[in-house]
């Protein structure tokens, strides 16, 4: 009942940190790492400790799984190379330097223990970049770049640290067999999440259109894409994040309404507790970690963190910078293809280098003995990894949104117009397509009755689009008025149940007409 216990007071504080963090506009990572580290403060709490095992196996599929669902496939394939570079160059170039800082800047580090910690700590946050950036009107194309490194960035992290412990373990190390090696890992385990998400993609389109199970079937998929990928000695981050933008992309063919609106509503619940949990774990870490070490003084630990956390930001500025332009100095190719992007863009960039749970979860992970003997300064790897986390979630996570702020960087109308274009486009099409098929066989009354609704769409999307469009204060009045008419409704519905009035099944259908009419309202906002 314990563990039970614990499980539900950490439910109810990230839900309550979650309504705090939004009322003062921080990232909830930030302040759930924070509360977390607090907590493990005071004395006299039970030592809750956070098992690398569970992360990698129940926390990470899913939150991974969520990530590539919501990324656009065609986005992500147009930003390609620059996530690549992010993912890959940016991650290698990171493990490597940290390395040399760590054995040159830490006495007694030696240079596989070094290896492993720039591994551990080389890639940023999936959760903590995307929490960091929403509703700060970046443009869409650097969310998805930062969205897209964070998917790959753990792949590539995870197999350096795989090689790094064994080095440490072989004191060898080949250059061309760890390159092989490397692209066998990532190349199959992107074949085993596709192939996988065309066996989910045929198990949906054949079983009968069931909500439940199609929801059931989203949890399964991510699972069951990393367990076999690691089965098989294969990247099982790779595979998880290749299945979710497969099965994300032809979603569309094995959903129905029903469907979709119920995997949403159930993965945004799931995704928050996973990740709620997740960070508040991270900031409860924090004495079970300085109880094992007693070789080092805390300002000591202190001054190691700063080193080790300043270097790993300064690494990825030096990175970012040269790495979107000199690519556009070399290749007409490139030049052609991508717009050249801005230095407030590039420095957006370059600042979202959030740490977060894979980090602390690989550094956790790491063996006590290696042939027989202890893990050359293990506890001091688990120590500096969390440095790193916190320095890069509070100071980057807190001074981002100043940042997009002191150079200028609004929300743009890109999105909106395609969206506008888009309704436009449908709506003509489905007119034309209402002539073409169903002017014979129906009454003028019918056929009109149906035209109208497309004709009315049409032009309330002209009418926003003109220069008499409505105003802001307009706009939020429309709105408020609808939802006050929509609670009248609700206010009708409760009446006529406790007058007898109205059976529960009609009273729930009539609910749910009002729920997605009110949910389309507040996407509308």
């Amino acid at each position: 009942m314990g563990n039970i216990t614990i499980v539900i007071l950490l439910l109810a504080i990230v839900t309550a940190l979650a309504e705090v963090a939004d009322r003062i506009k921080i990232p909830y990572p930030i302040m759930l790492v924070l509360v977390g580290i607090g907590v493990s403060l005071i004395p006299g709490l039970p030592d809750i400790s956070l098992n690398p095992n569970i992360v990698f196996l129940l926390f990470l599929p899913p939150v991974l799984y969520a990530a590539a669902w919501t990324t656009s496939w065609p986005d992500f394939r147009a930003s390609s190379r620059p996530i690549s570079l992010l993912a890959i160059g940016c991650v290698l170039f990171t493990t490597t330097l940290v390395a040399v800082v760590a054995h040159y800047f830490i006495p007694g580090f030696g240079w596989p223990e070094s290896f492993v910690l720039g591994a551990i700590i080389s890639p940023p946050d999936a959760v903590a970049a995307t929490a960091a950036t929403r509703g700060l009107g970046i443009p869409r194309r650097i969310t998805t770049i930062l969205e897209g490194e964070s998917l790959v960035n753990d792949a590539t992290g995870l197999i350096a640290y795989k090689y790094g412990i064994a080095v440490a373990a072989s004191g060898t190390f080949i250059f061309w067999l760890a390159t092989v090696n490397f692209l066998y890992v990532a190349v199959v385990g992107i074949l085993v999440g596709l192939v996988l998400g065309q066996i989910f993609k045929w198990v949906h389109l054949i079983t009968p259109d069931n909500h439940v199970n199609d929801t059931t079937l989203t949890f399964i998929a991510p699972y069951t894409a990393y367990l076999l990928a690691e089965q098989i000695h294969v990247s099982g981050v790779l595979s998880v994040v290749s299945c979710g933008l497969f099965l994300s992309w032809n979603s569309s063919k094995i959903f129905k309404h029903q469907s979709r609106l119920t995997a949403y509503s159930v993965w945004e619940t799931v995704v928050f507790i996973l990740n709620g949990l997740i960070f508040i774990l991270i900031g409860l870490q924090l004495t079970g970690i300085l109880a094992q070490i007693k070789d080092h003084s805390f300002t000591t630990l202190l001054y190691y963190g700063a080193i080790i956390s300043v270097a790993t930001i300064i690494l990825r500025l030096v990175w970012v910078y040269p790495g979107a332009y000199i690519p556009r100095w070399f290749s007409k190719k490139v030049r052609y293809r991508e717009p050249r992007p801005s230095m407030r863009m590039v420095t957006i960039v370059a600042w979202s280098g959030m740490r977060g749970v894979v980090s602390l979860a690989a550094a956790l992970a790491l063996p006590l003995t290696i042939g027989g003997i202890p893990f050359p300064h293990r506890d001091l790897i688990i120590f500096l990894t969390f440095a790193v986390i916190f320095s890069t979630l509070v100071i980057q996570g807190i001074s981002l949104p100043y940042l997009v702020r002191w150079l200028g960087i609004k929300p743009t109308d890109e999105e909106q117009h395609e969206e506008h274009e888009a309704r436009l486009k449908i709506g003509s099409k489905i007119i034309e397509h209402i002539e073409e098929n169903y002017s014979i066989g129906l009454s003028d009354e019918v056929l009109n009755q149906i035209k109208t609704k497309y004709e009315i769409r049409i032009q309330r999307i002209r009418k926003g689009e003109n220069a008499g469009r409505l105003s802001d204060e307009q706009v939020s009045d429309f709105h408020r008025v609808q939802k006050e008419i929509i609670q009248v409704e609700r206010g009708l519905l409760s009446i006529m149940r406790k007058e007898g009035k109205i059976s529960e099944e009609a009273l729930r259908k009539i609910e749910y007409e009002l729920d997605l009419e009110e949910t389309r309202l507040i996407l509308e906002t």
